[in-house]
């Protein structure tokens, strides 16, 4: 019991030291209007990440185009995860290429990538945001640490400031993208 209270203490913590800087609101708030633009465009939604944070990015992108909290119209959003193109590339071209390429075949100018990397240095990752900026798409990165090499690449990075685990920093990257939906559901229906 000691440490289950343990764990769930240490990520109330890390939740309460997030908040406590109003910069992490505001770039949630920044990144929530790159996705009203990009939708009120009709352009689409596009999202990455290896492992937990792949699995994030196929979170956010099936909020986005079935339904999260209210019935509303379905937005155009689809995660890089077809393990037919991931293996196919990554035996191809190598696995740095596996998100990239996806984004060169199918990313179109004023698209957004949401870019996910607790290290903010995975380099399929990296290579995606330059793919999507040499493509004119909006980047938004969710990363953790001090960034990596993400922090510079991104049109809005968003950074959980934490050093330990990536479970911590993928907890509050679920958060991030919750309200980010939510943003998007109240500016554009609600």
């Amino acid at each position: 019991m000691d440490e289950i209270k343990k764990q769930l203490l240490e990520a109330r913590d890390l939740l309460d030291e997030f908040l406590s800087n109003d910069k992490n609101l505001r770039q949630i708030q920044l990144a929530g209007e790159l996705l009203v633009d990009c939708i009120n465009n009709e352009n689409k939604v596009i999202s990455c990440g290896n492992g937990g944070s792949m699995a994030d990015a196929m979170h956010f992108a099936e909020e986005l185009t079935g339904r999260f909290r209210e019935d509303r119209n379905p937005v155009p959003a689809l995660a890089i995860s077809d393990p037919s193109h991931l293996t196919c590339v990554a035996n191809d071209y190598g696995f740095d290429q596996v998100f990239s390429r996806y984004i060169e075949a199918v990313g179109k100018k004023d698209d957004l990538l949401l870019a996910i990397s607790t290290s903010g240095n995975s380099k399929n990752v990296l290579n995606a945001i330059d793919t999507a900026r040499s493509k004119k798409m909006k980047t938004i990165g969710l990363t953790g640490n001090d960034g990596g090499m993400m922090s510079s690449l991104c049109d809005i990075e968003i950074r959980v400031p934490y050093t330990g685990y990536s479970d911590r920093i993928q907890e509050i990257h679920i958060k991030i993208l919750h309200l980010l939906i939510e943003y998007l559901e109240r500016k554009l229906w609600l």
